[in-house]
């Protein structure tokens, strides 16, 4: 009797596994790698049927030149640029993700981390437990009310158009910017389309990053275009890392711009 085909899940994910092995326990051999980062695959995914992959690892041409019959490689998540997906196509393996996966998740902490800032809270508590002083609305002003205010949404994807909803529901303005999405999304969601990043970055009090990681989006808020942002504005980013200048972040917040 042949083996089962298997199913290398790579990272994050460890035993038991019992999910996984409900559903496919019986047509595959499902193993858990739980590596933290590519540099431990080789040697153990080769004989792999399919590949599931989370966030940890990164599925390197190197890497998918060495699958002898991998017939899928899924990444379960959203974004999926940790995969090299020419290698894969030059391969002839089919890759997959999981385009809902932590929708309404990642807009709730988009929004929770808007309302961090603007109202101050969070600082608030954290100089209340290093001692600091009173709970006073004095350390954290200018305190700023919700409504009114502008959200500005860089990518009107699933996760962009849910934080859209909620942000409508505290009474906030929202406007978008995202060349791919097609007219008619934002009259069905009720929110206005900025013809350029540059329109929106002028009138977002606060602003949310909801686009993928590519190369079109690297460093896409770095000093240049942050300063087009209006002082004092907040920046939150539940995206990728790499769309954010770090270097120009951390100027902004010293100089007080954002």
């Amino acid at each position: 009797m042949a083996d089962k085909p298997k199913v290398y899940v790579t990272d994050f994910i460890a035993e038991p596994c019992n999910i996984e092995r409900s559903i496919l326990g019986d047509i595959a051999e499902v193993i858990a790698l739980d590596v933290p980062d590519e540099s431990q695959l080789p040697g153990k995914i080769e004989d792999a049927t399919a590949i599931m992959m989370y966030h940890c690892v990164r599925m390197s041409k190197p890497l998918i030149e060495s699958l002898l019959c991998c017939k899928l490689i899924i990444r379960c998540g959203v974004g999926y640029d940790n995969i090299d997906i020419d290698a894969a196509r030059a391969r002839g393996i089919p890759v997959a993700n999981v385009p809902d996966y932590g929708t309404e998740e990642v807009a709730d902490s988009a929004i929770g981390m808007a309302l961090a800032l603007a109202r101050g809270f969070h600082f608030n508590n954290m100089r209340l437990q290093r001692g600091e002083g009173d709970w006073t609305h004095e350390a954290v002003a200018p305190l700023r009310r919700l409504r009114g205010l502008t959200f500005g949404i860089v990518g009107l994807g699933r996760i962009g158009g849910a934080a859209a909803l909620r942000a409508k529901a505290l009474g906030m303005e929202v406007s978008f910017y995202d060349p791919y999405v097609p007219d008619g999304k934002d009259k069905a969601l009720g929110v206005r389309r900025m013809e350029s990043l540059e329109e929106l970055l002028q009138v977002s009090s606060i602003l949310s990053i909801h686009c993928p990681g590519t190369e079109e989006t690297r460093r896409l808020f770095n000093a240049e275009t942050i300063s087009k942002l209006p002082q004092g504005a907040f920046l939150v980013n539940t995206a990728r890392g790499t769309i954010t200048d770090p270097d120009a972040v951390v100027e902004a917040l010293a100089s007080g711009h954002l």
